[in-house]
């Protein structure tokens, strides 16, 4: 893939970051016993990762805004340009010492996403994709969604909102009808290591509701640049990025999956 030094950037502040992150999960365990838990403490490392992401992209690039799970928005002299970051997508995994947890960080440009990251530091995985630039892990090799094009056999990850009383209903409905048609249903608690895993062919499918813009933002990218499709799940004309309620596929059961959904 290119060069770009935004991609060096974003690389060099999520290595960074994910160094802090493992010196930290490392520790998890031994909180576990504890009786005040480990809450605090991931709550802590959390903002420490945000910290260096934050200070390493705005040292590069000074004047872009940014949008980030713990500090929320902060906008800088050119409003045009939003860094997006998730410092740790997966948190509830971290704390229960469950290694499946990711850090995202996108770039949106003028309302469109550009540039998108998901890295995972315990399984050493990169996912990174540019706009009309393809997708790749590790930079080399090239991103593929999947081919198969029978939701009995393909394996679908989803997650279970929190917000609302009516969201988590409706997911209970949508998840008994997506059992129905295919088994292979899975649900890991990262969103943004799930869009990565569709993009990198693991997956066929995902949907979920609720998500804010910085556990989807890079995967939306990831999984367009990997051949994927990507939708609001009640609306084709709205923006998932927005509405926080995104399903995504491969091309041949991304139809298939909107039925089952919107029948349920």
């Amino acid at each position: 893939m290119s060069q770009s030094p935004i991609i060096n950037v974003m690389i060099k502040a999520s290595e960074k970051a994910a160094r802090s992150l493992l010196r930290d999960f490392g520790e998890v365990e031994q909180l576990q016993v504890s009786q005040k838990g480990p809450g605090d403490f991931v709550s802590a490392a959390d903002k420490r990762a945000e910290k260096i992401i934050y200070e390493e992209l705005k040292h590069a690039y000074p004047a872009y805004s940014f949008l980030m799970e713990e500090s929320g928005a902060i906008e800088g002299e050119n409003p045009d340009y939003c860094w997006i970051v998730d410092p740790l997508d997966g948190t509830t995994n971290f704390l229960h010492g469950l290694p499946h947890w990711a850090i995202s960080i996108a770039l949106k440009v003028k309302g469109e996403i550009l540039f998108g990251l998901i890295h995972d530091p315990v399984k050493d995985e990169m996912f990174i994709a540019e706009k009309n630039g393809g997708a790749f892990v590790h930079r080399t090799k090239r991103l593929r969604v999947s081919g198969r094009n029978e939701l009995m056999q393909a394996t679908i990850a989803t997650g279970a909102p929190r917000r609302t009383k009516e969201s988590k209903l409706r997911f209970i409905k949508e998840y008994n009808a997506m059992l129905n048609v295919s088994p292979g249903l899975r649900r890991y608690g990262a969103a943004a290591l799930d869009l990565a895993y569709v993009a990198a062919g693991r997956y066929e499918g995902f949907w979920e509701r609720a998500l804010n813009p910085w556990d989807i933002a890079a995967g939306i990218l990831i999984v367009k640049e990997a051949g994927g499709f990507i939708a609001d799940l009640d609306s084709p004309k709205a923006d998932p990025l927005e509405t926080g309620n995104i399903l995504a596929a491969n091309q041949p059961l991304f139809t298939e999956m909107q039925k089952v959904l919107k029948a349920a």
